[in-house]
């Protein structure tokens, strides 16, 4: 075998070895490239639950509930400055009557994002929830200024209250 030869085979040996390494280092089991399928996840898991509870089928919502938390803890731990998770969070938190917890994340979230619609109008509801209307309110002035579905559900929250 000439020497050109073997350097095209080493040469091409190569080559196919970086394209191995990168294309499996790209699609790894890295935590970091699937948070926001566990985030995706979780929204899917919110809306079937709520769509039971609906139904007053609670007990089967809260388990939906309690499974969109451990995905939604897992996203966190990798972007822990998106609004988005800590609202949901906080949603799902609250839905699992662990009100203090669910409250943090909603704060965290306002300070990331202080117009969050969902956000404002979900803390209004656990003020609502735990007895602190004028702090519920204050979340509806937050709101009334965005025309916004959220201003009208909170609205109606807190009429009922």
């Amino acid at each position: 075998m000439t020497f050109k030869k073997i350097f095209i085979i080493l040469f091409s040996a190569f080559i196919f070895a970086q394209y191995l390494g990168v294309s499996h280092g790209a699609g790894g089991d890295d935590s970091s490239s699937n948070y926001l399928d566990k985030y995706k996840e979780a929204k899917k898991l919110v809306v079937r639950a709520k769509k039971l509870e609906e139904k007053n089928k609670t007990d089967r919502a809260l388990k939906l509930y309690s499974k969109a938390l451990e995905n939604l803890r897992d996203a966190y731990k990798t972007d822990r400055n998106n609004p988005d998770i800590l609202n949901y969070l906080g949603f799902t938190l609250r839905k699992t009557d662990k009100f203090e917890e669910a409250e943090k994340y909603y704060l965290a979230g306002l300070k990331i994002k202080p117009d969050h619609n969902g956000i404002n109008e979900y803390l209004g509801e656990l003020y609502v929830k735990t007895g602190r209307m004028d702090l519920a309110k204050e979340r509806l002035t937050v709101l009334k200024s965005c025309k916004c579905e959220e201003y009208g559900e909170l609205k109606e929250v807190i009429e009922k209250n």
